[in-house]
């Protein structure tokens, strides 16, 4: 029995031998005794379940039972904030296969080259690998799993509306307790035509790989002016030329749904509904004490429908917040931080982080260095005498490129129409203040 090495779950397609079954045989007749895999005896019929598939796992049919525990070891990294890719998932299952295993050294090596834990982390990824396939459980710091960040996908999660709202006033202080509640969005007239219809046009713009014809200002097309000598016999005729197609950016929307912003959040919500119908890439998050997407939901056009579809997402409303270990999930999942990389980040939150803020520095750090422009607007500006006084504002704010009004709708359109001129950094708009 040969072993396919492309198929991540080839070692992982039997289950230990028991006693009176056959072993593998080899083309030749030879008995080969296999470690993981087996068939079952003569004459044996394997059991079959006339129990009805559950439809929520119908995608994990295919998957043999014994590549659960390092699918599921790659899922828990994830939870707990480490950057692990589909694809280095099953490196580690092709590497597990490569090396038989012949021991939990081999499984713990295929781990370290293919899932890649960064060096500051190392620790950390040891004591969940003795958790996981150890059951030691004391390895991992007390606490840290109340304090996981649960991400949500709009992409392949439950669409289906919420029957059961429950009504809760908003907290008026920030705080980290998870709270999960509803929100229900009022109808009223739409205000964001203008904003919309512009959009697309005033969004900044970079210069694509791509090319497109152009009649001058542009560089000799080889290939169509060849051909059109070949058509013209020869003759030379007049220079083809092609030019780099110029695209807008993109635009990203991180929207805090905490208590403290109880009053802003509808708003909020309206503008982002705009903006994904009116620019060509948006994307749209919100975060409390998690982490959900609702891209997919803000392309209805109907902006009622939208909204309640994107109440049905998110659980956290008018909860706590935890900004820093939010923004960090954000950055560990490869495909999100994309959506940051060239872009126009907005962040509209009061950034009022209780406790250490070391997280949110570094999150908006690492923030800064991917975007086009990083923007914070927070509905506290709108009093004239607001300032950054905070600690997390004043250790965030060499890292923000705006700092601005969040309290109206108007002043936010306004601004983000705006986004392809330049402006001061916030840092010079708004002094370090002791």
């Amino acid at each position: 029995m040969s072993r396919d090495l492309n198929n991540p779950f080839s070692p992982f397609t039997g289950r230990r031998c028991p006693e009176g079954a056959d072993e593998g045989q080899r083309h030749h007749g030879q008995k080969m005794a296999l470690p993981l895999t087996c068939l079952p005896a003569s004459g044996v019929e394997p059991p079959v379940s006339t129990r009805p598939a559950d439809p929520r796992k119908r995608g994990e049919e295919s998957l043999p039972p014994a590549a659960q525990p390092f699918l599921s070891f790659g899922r828990l990294l994830r939870r707990y904030g480490f950057a692990v890719a589909p694809e280095q998932i099953s490196g580690f299952m092709q590497a597990v296969t490569l090396l038989g295993p012949r021991s939990m050294a081999d499984i713990r090596e295929a781990a370290l080259a293919t899932l890649a834990p960064p060096p500051d982390r190392r620790d950390e990824f040891e004591a969940h690998f003795q958790s996981h396939f150890y059951g030691n459980t004391s390895a991992v710091v007390e606490g840290e799993a109340e304090e996981e960040t649960r991400i949500k996908d709009d992409g392949g999660a439950d669409n289906e509306r919420i029957e059961a709202e429950r009504s809760q006033e908003g907290g008026e202080l920030s705080s980290a307790l998870e709270q999960l509640s509803t929100r229900d969005f009022q109808r009223d007239d739409d205000s964001l035509t203008a904003f919309r219809r512009k959009l697309s046009s005033a969004l900044p713009a970079r210069r694509s790989f791509r090319t497109v014809r152009t009649a001058s200002r542009g560089k000799l097309d080889l290939r169509r002016s060849l051909r059109e000598i070949v058509s013209a016999d020869g003759d030379v005729p007049s220079p083809l030329l092609r030019r780099r197609q110029t695209v807008p950016r993109k635009l990203l929307l991180l929207i805090d749904v905490s208590g403290s912003m109880k009053l802003h959040t509808a708003d909020y919500l309206k503008l982002a509904h705009a903006a994904v119908q009116g620019a060509d890439r948006a994307e749209i998050f919100t975060f409390g004490t998690r982490l959900t997407r609702i891209t997919s939901a803000l392309r209805i056009r109907d902006r009622d429908q939208a909204l309640a579809r994107a109440v049905a997402q998110v659980d956290d409303w008018d909860g706590g917040t935890r900004m820093g270990p939010t923004l960090l999930a954000f950055l560990s999942v490869p495909r999100f931080s994309s959506f940051a990389r060239g872009a126009a980040v907005l962040i509209l939150s009061d950034a009022l982080e209780r406790g250490d803020h070391a997280e949110l520095e570094t999150a908006m750090r690492r923030l800064s260095a991917r975007a086009f422009r990083l923007s914070l607007a927070t509905p506290l500006a709108g009093d004239p005498r607001f300032h950054p006084a905070t600690a997390a504002l004043r250790a965030i704010l060499p890292d923000l490129d705006d700092l601005i009004d969040g309290s109206s709708l108007t002043s936010l359109a306004e601004f983000i129409l705006s986004l392809a001129r330049p402006a001061p950094a916030a840092s010079t708009i708004w002094k370090r203040v002791s």
